[in-house]
Order: C-alpha cells, then structure tokens, then sequence
C-alpha cells in the first residue's frame, strides 16, 4: 500500500498501521518513507505505470527495487553492472528535482558501459545471458536466441530438454558460427567475438527501463550514444 501525506513523519504512518491492524486485524507493518520513488511502466502498455515495477530511495539513503533488469536473473552481467552504477548515480538524489538534475551523470555511465562494449572490452562472463527452455530447442518456431544455443549444443553431443535453462553468448556474424547469432558457454573460446551493437541494446533498453516515466526511450538514449 503507498500512501502519500504532505509532511508526515515515520510515527504517523507507524500509528495508522496499527490503527488498520487493530480495526481490520490484519498484520501490517510500516516498510519506511521515501525520499522519493518512481513507478516504472507497464510490459504490456508503456504508457500505464505499474506497483510491481519500481525503484526509489528510502529517507535513510538505502536503495529499493522491484521488477527491472537488475533483479532478473537472466541478466547478463555487464548489463546489472551498468544499471546499479546507473541507480548508484541517481540515489545520490534527496528529491525529484535532484534527480532529474543527475540524469545526465546516469546517461554518462551508460555511455560509458556502452564504449566498453563497443571497444571489446568486456570478457565473455560478464556477457552470458542464462534463459530457461519453455520447450524443447527443435519444438520452437521461432529462432530465438535460446533456442538457437539449445540447438548448437545437441548437435555438439549435449543434451538439453525443457524446463532447463541454458547459458549463452550472442554472437557477432564474424564468429566461428557466423550464420547463427547465439553460442553457449560451452562452446566458447578466446576466438569467440560478442556482437558488440546487440549488447548496446540490451544496455539501451535497460536504461530504457528507468527513465521511460521521465521521458527517455530508445530513440532518444541512442541520440544520447
């Protein structure tokens, strides 16, 4: 439940939630105040702002998230690294005009994430994405990415089914497998290039993600590139 009363203190919020255990009897506790939090939008319609998808700043400075990328565990490394200093940047914010006075140091870090990846200079391990098979990799009728590793592997000899997940690099077309766009761990090696532009938009859609409400999406954080 998010309230929101101008001025209020900790012990208000703390005295209406025993008022609503005692007339209700249903346990509730008071999680803290924030200093300020943003809603992040809907998968399903980007225009409608959602309770599960948020992140902000408590008034002690500790961050909170829910539902973006860097709390997904199929993540690739690079990309968590990128939106936490990202978040890092922003929590230094103790109120909305603040934090929109930090967006361009956070824009700043995803620039520089994105020239690390551009310049090859991110090994593999921070770049492996780990997907879980909805079904079995020649059951897809769509090539997506998963599937397409899936496949590599069995035809390597390995044995992947549904229900199991698999972790994979996406590959540039000069790769040793140019005419597929994903290989996984298992079958990388010091020769194995990452396409650099499909992990810039990993990183683009990542900061897509928090800064959507404030007015940044795709098109505009590629001007910012």
């Amino acid at each position: 439940m998010w309230l929101r009363k101008r001025n209020a203190t900790d012990h208000e919020y703390q005295e209406l939630c025993e008022q609503i255990e005692r007339r209700l009897d249903l346990p509730i506790s008071f999680e803290g105040r924030y200093k300020w939090i943003v809603f992040l939008n809907s998968r399903i319609n980007p225009r409608i702002p959602v309770l599960n998808r948020y992140y902000g700043v408590f008034s002690d400075g500790k961050l909170k998230v829910r539902g973006i990328d860097l709390r997904r565990h199929d993540t690739a490394e690079i990309i968590r690294r990128c939106q936490s200093d990202m978040l890092a940047v922003l929590s230094q914010a103790n109120n909305s005009h603040e934090f929109r006075m930090l967006i361009p140091k956070a824009l700043a870090v995803m620039k520089r994430y994105a020239m690390l990846l551009r310049t090859s200079r991110v090994p593999i391990e921070d770049l492996i994405i780990e997907k879980r098979l909805s079904k079995a990799p020649e059951e897809y009728d769509n090539q997506v990415e998963q599937a397409i590793a899936a496949v590599h592997l069995t035809e390597e000899g390995g044995s992947i089914h549904a229900g199991q997940s698999i972790n994979y690099l996406i590959t540039s077309s000069r790769s040793r497998i140019s005419e597929n766009r994903a290989l996984p761990l298992e079958l990388t090696n010091e020769n194995t290039r990452y396409d650099s532009e499909r992990y810039v938009e990993l990183l683009l859609s990542s900061a897509m993600n928090l800064l959507l409400p404030l007015g940044y999406d795709i098109g505009s954080l590629r001007a910012v590139l």
